[in-house]
């Protein structure tokens, strides 16, 4: 027998037929929380991995979900498109508390960024976290400022700019080779009172109009880092300042090691000279010196100047040789020669009328024949560089005052060397050959002449006013056959 439906329960089945699919849909919404994270970020290339925690609805998530963790910008803003951090594998994370770990970009940099958790399936973003100071250290050492030197002179009612080096000396790594670093400039104030902040730039100078101790940092905000500057005193001059010139290798310095860099107090302008003079262009705090000599700087303080003078010497080892500058042994006779040196390691090489002696390396030499001699000392160790001990050797007489030369001479050069010392003729035209020769000056003053000539001009006869006089020669010979020509004098 058929029964109709009472009204209220057709009415209570409807009711269930549209709730149980809405319980049903918000059950499995996907929920994810606020993301937890620690207080700060300071990465560096030797630390650059963080970890953020978040819980989220498990039941929500489908075997193709993925979690982005994005960084916000600086100001907590991801109005712009947020920085992607760390994507996670579809479907590697399922259960619920998650830990995700992350690196921050090396331009990271700023005290307001917020992080959130993205999902993609079904897509969903979490609350922003708390503000966090993050930074990516991308300069983590100390570098200089002033080339290290340290104090600096401005003069009354001036100033002095303190700049960072780039790229200063040695190994120093600059921050200035890093764009996007800003810096904060301090006065130390002493062990007892905390350093007074001067100001923030992006620029590496900072101009300083009061006496006092300055330094510098890379500003990194709330992170602490390594990246600091020397100190500089900087004081006020009434008068003229003080200047003075460091060597950074030292003085003496070893040439052979590479250049010095000679270091003038700090000032507003420099101008370098040397020995020859104004040295055009070297005009920096700094100077690079390869050569041993005399440098000057003038440096000017804004008003008021100062020279420093430095004597750069070479490293140099000690030597010495037995005999005199200048030697006379008779014809068979020989002359025992013996260096004495402090030289590490040293060589010895051996001349006669500068040609090296084949197999005289030892520290000894048996002189034995006349002429312009000298030894060469090399230190091999250390500070590598050389020196040479010359010395000239005489016959008390020459057995062979008349040798067969072939041809007139045309240079003398009478130094007492061994070599052209006399103008040396021919055989035909000397002593016994009755033939005249007559050397004549520049001037056409008749200076020698003579029927027997003993090849003993210029026999200390020439006035070496003029660098490298000039005479005139004029060879007359018995059947009156003549010949002309130059000699020019060499001292």
């Amino acid at each position: 027998m058929y029964r109709k439906t009472p009204l209220f329960f057709k009415k209570f089945f409807c009711f269930l037929f549209l709730v149980l699919p809405l319980t049903a849909s918000l059950y499995a919404q996907m929920t994810i929380g606020k993301p937890t994270f620690l207080s700060y970020i300071c990465a560096n290339s030797g630390f650059n991995s963080f970890e953020v925690q978040f819980t989220f609805n498990a039941a929500g998530v489908t075997p193709t979900n993925q979690f982005i963790v994005e960084l916000s910008d600086p100001v907590g803003n991801f109005s712009a498109t947020p920085t992607v951090l760390y994507t996670s594998v579809a479907g590697a994370v399922s259960s619920s508390p998650a830990t995700l770990a992350f690196a921050v970009p090396t331009t990271t940099a700023g005290e307001g960024y917020k992080l959130r958790i993205r999902s993609t399936s079904a897509a969903f973003t979490s609350p922003v976290s708390n503000s966090f100071a993050a930074y990516y250290k991308i300069q983590d050492t100390p570098f200089s400022i002033n080339n290290f030197v340290g104090n600096a002179t401005y003069c009354i009612g001036g100033s002095y700019v303190l700049t960072i080096d780039n790229p200063g000396t040695g190994t120093n790594d600059s921050p200035l080779k890093y764009p996007s670093l800003t810096y904060n400039w301090f006065k130390d104030n002493g062990s007892t009172l905390p350093p007074t902040k001067l100001a923030s730039a992006a620029a590496g100078s900072y101009t300083v109009s009061t006496p006092g101790i300055y330094y510098v940092e890379t500003n990194y905000g709330t992170c602490t880092s390594n990246s600091y500057s020397n100190r500089v005193t900087v004081s006020a001059s009434s008068t003229s300042g003080t200047a003075t010139i460091i060597s950074s290798k030292g003085n003496p310095f070893c040439a052979a090691q590479g250049a010095t860099i000679l270091s003038a107090t700090a000032g507003n302008n420099y101008q370098w000279s040397n020995e020859n003079g104004v040295m055009a262009g070297a005009n920096s705090q700094t100077f690079s010196a390869t050569v041993a000599g005399k440098y000057a700087v003038k440096v000017d303080f804004g008003g008021c100047q100062a020279n420093a003078s430095i004597d750069l010497q070479n490293v140099k080892f000690a030597s010495s040789i037995n005999v005199s500058d200048v030697n006379t042994i008779a014809p068979g006779e020989s002359l025992e020669t013996v260096v004495t040196t402090d030289a590490l390691n040293p060589t010895f090489a051996w001349y006669l009328n500068d040609v090296v002696i084949p197999g005289a390396i030892g520290n000894t030499y048996s002189v034995t024949s006349k002429g312009s001699y000298k030894v060469v000392i090399t230190q091999t160790s250390g500070c590598v560089s050389s020196s040479e001990l010359p010395f000239i050797v005489n016959l008390s007489f020459d057995p062979n005052p008349f040798p067969d030369v072939a041809d007139i001479p045309n240079i003398v050069s009478p130094n007492n060397d061994g070599v052209n010392d006399t103008w040396v003729l021919p055989q035909e035209y000397v002593s016994g050959t009755n033939t005249e020769i007559m050397v004549i000056s520049a001037q056409g003053e008749i200076v020698f002449q003579t029927n027997d000539y003993q090849n003993n001009w210029p026999d200390n006869q020439v006035d070496f006013k003029n660098v490298t006089p000039v005479f005139y020669y004029i060879i007359t010979t018995q059947d009156k056959k003549v010949k002309k020509g130059s000699i020019t004098v060499f001292k």
